[in-house]
């Protein structure tokens, strides 16, 4: 200690920093499909038959015959068949991200002192 006493002075500084982040992230998927059928079928049978038969004999004993025959067949089948697909399908992201960032300085001076008293 001196005569005249201590004497201080001096400086501070200093820095504050604060940091704030925010993240996410968000998915969709949606898809629709459809199957669609129609079957249709259809048959036919047709049948004919005729039968003629003629005999005659007349009265000195002479004879006379007629034998006529009729067939028919008609067979006939028909399908149809429709089918049909469709579809769709979609998707989507997204992410995001955000940061808040906070810096601050500050300085300061002081000084302080005692005297010695004699």
């Amino acid at each position: 200690m001196s005569e005249y006493g201590e004497i201080e002075t001096a400086q501070e500084s200093g820095e504050l920093e604060e940091l704030h982040t925010t993240a996410g992230s968000e998915q969709d998927y949606q898809s629709d499909f459809g199957v669609y059928a129609q079957d249709s079928a259809s048959a036919e049978n047709t049948s004919f038959e005729q039968g003629h038969h003629l005999a005659y004999e007349d009265p000195s004993g002479a004879t006379y015959e007629e034998t006529d025959y009729v067939s028919y067949d008609h067979s006939a089948v028909e399908t149809d068949s429709i089918f049909a697909a469709e579809g769709s399908e979609s998707a989507s992201s997204s992410e995001f991200a955000t940061m808040d960032a906070l810096r601050a300085q500050f300085a300061s001076a002081f000084a302080q002192g005692t005297v010695a008293s004699n």
